[in-house]
């Protein structure tokens, strides 16, 4: 149970009590003259001093409780400082990836009107010639060199702030905002999901558990907002040398070198990184036996590359694939071992993703597929067992709504009788027999044919088994009701285009095997599917079926 008052920085001098210390984060910055890279180093004590520091800072600027702060500084001991310097205070940091887009940027910023924004000067820079949030914006810091577009930097400002003050961090209550996190636009706009303190300290206390993380582990996390998760659970943070906002790119010798310095035992990738990494290890004969578990989400990680990347963990070690989104994480999980085991069969006889059973204090409930606001909580809303339905989920890590967006919370949000909300998780899915969930794909691309709907991801899954397919994208052309199924499909790297028509040929006969797939007659190879940048697996099915359209004759 949350207490009344919790701030999420609270974690924070707590472990800084415990082991002052440790490490809470090593920071590449640069290379040794043999080319290994070289790291800097901030203990619990240090980290916990540093954000003391520029909370007072942050006031005498007038960044202070309730003020909304847009944050945009790269994964670095300066980027930890801040967001737990800013949640002492009871700011509100606004965290939007700088890869979703300019256009979207500039929407996200508008939409949550900030009153402060603290950046790198190239952050500063692009919000002046694109003009982010010139109506709401007033204070200004920059961490870094000071150019035209004024306010004050970080360094100024410390070095009129004594080093040895300690903060008294806002007394915040459990549902007092505590940050905007926008969502990664992958249907649709992105949207400010608002997080309260309680949600950040339920989360914390879910992944603790779930996952029997312990205090002394050492972390290396590869997505920002993961990275923020580290210092609250005791762990060691390695920041990777990487593009944060490419992780599909990553260069995994950078990845392993990493967790074989520093002997990490848990480790965040989203799928396109762990496959980039499994690949590299197979490869090159690669084992990791100091991880102890390897966390991937983002989007539905194929079988293949778990297999890949499990081959060079030591047993007990997993890969958990946890299900969940922005607006509520974690749902649901599952290991490396049981999807290879049991489930992985199922997905390909077109059976779904299966995604594991409920976290503990989780709620899930499936109910029947609507695009309309559903006000009120009714159990008539309930699809029959095995029945596939949206799936909704209520609990204490789940976010009450959008920032400044009240059509999307009514879409998104339905009242419980006894108070608080189901959450609408937009995705649809079954339960089975045993109670685990099992995820079809999102609401928005099922393709609703004449002969009734067709859901994408055990489609798909029937598809993805033949062994030239790196991954298909079901999209429909034409009104819904009357749409015509398209596989959109991406080969493996280096499958010579000759054997197209015969791996549409086999395609073809994988389909007529199943029921599902009987009406998909339309494949069309592409030669690399739109992503999202975030976690560059989220397949963009709007934009490939506008691309299919162009390519299919009426």
């Amino acid at each position: 149970m949350v207490s009344p008052f919790t701030n999420i920085a609270a974690h924070l001098p707590k472990m800084a009590r415990l082991q002052p210390e440790t490490v809470a984060i090593y920071c590449p910055v640069g290379h040794h003259p043999d080319g290994s890279p070289r790291y800097t180093r901030t203990s619990y004590s240090q980290l916990d001093q540093d954000s003391d520091r520029i909370a007072h800072a942050l006031e005498s600027l007038g960044i202070v409780r309730g003020v909304r702060t847009v944050l945009m500084v790269p994964p670095s001991a300066e980027f930890f400082a801040l967001t737990f310097a800013l949640f002492k205070v009871g700011a509100i940091p606004i965290l939007i990836d700088p890869g979703m887009g300019i256009k979207n940027l500039k929407v996200c910023i508008a939409e949550a009107e900030p009153t402060a924004f603290i950046g790198i000067p190239k952050a500063h820079l692009a919000r002046c010639l694109l003009g982010w949030g010139k109506p709401t914006i007033k204070v200004l810091l920059t961490i870094g060199a000071l150019r035209l577009w004024g306010g004050t930097t970080l360094k100024r400002l410390l070095a009129a702030s004594p080093g040895d003050r300690s903060y008294t961090m806002a007394a915040t209550a459990a549902d007092e905002t505590a940050a905007i996190l926008f969502t990664s636009g992958s249907t649709g706009v992105p949207k400010g999901a608002v997080y309260s303190h309680g949600n950040f300290s339920a989360q914390v206390s879910a992944l603790r558990d779930l996952y029997n993380i312990q205090p002394g582990e050492i972390d290396l996390p590869t997505f920002p907002l993961f990275a923020l998760f580290a210092p609250a659970l005791g762990m060691t943070s390695v920041l990777p040398e990487m593009d944060f906002t490419r992780p599909a790119l990553v260069d995994p010798r950078k990845i392993i070198t990493a967790i074989q310095t520093f002997e990490i035992t848990s480790m965040f990738g989203s799928p396109a990184l762990i496959n980039r990494v499994s690949l590299y290890g197979r490869e090159h004969g690669i084992k990791l036996p100091s991880l102890q578990r390897v966390i991937s989400a983002g989007a539905p990680v194929p079988a293949t590359v778990l297999e890949r990347f499990a081959a060079m963990l030591d047993a007990p070690a997993q890969i958990f694939t946890p299900y969940g989104a922005t607006e509520a994480l974690p749902v649901c999980s599952i290991g490396s071992a049981e999807i290879l085991a049991e489930t992985r069969a199922l997905t390909e006889q077109g059976q779904g993703v299966c995604v594991g059973r409920p976290v503990a204090g989780i709620e899930l409930e499936i109910i029947a597929i609507s695009d309309e606001p559903i006000s009120r909580w009714d159990d008539s809303l309930k699809v029959a067992p095995g029945a596939i339905g949206e799936i909704t989920v209520k609990g204490a890590q789940v976010t009450r709504g959008y920032h400044n967006r009240p059509t999307s919370t009514a879409l998104a949000k339905i009242a419980a009788p006894a108070g608080g909300f189901y959450h609408r998780m937009g995705d649809l899915g079954y339960r089975d027999e045993s109670g685990r969930i099992w995820f079809c794909g999102r609401k928005s691309h099922r393709v609703v044919t004449e002969n009734g709907p067709l859901f994408t991801v055990p489609c798909e899954g029937i598809f993805n088994a033949h062994p030239a397919v790196y991954r298909t994208a079901l999209v429909g052309i034409g009104p819904s009701g009357k749409q015509r199924p398209v596989l959109c499909v991406e080969l493996e790297k280096g499958i010579d285009p000759a054997q197209q028509s015969a791996i549409r040929a086999a395609l073809c006969v994988l389909g007529q095997q199943h029921s599902q797939t009987q009406t998909i007659e339309t494949f069309l190879f592409h030669p690399a599917f739109p992503v999202d940048i975030r976690h560059n697996a989220k397949i963009f099915r709007e934009k490939l079926a506008l691309w299919a359209a162009t390519q299919v004759t009426p």
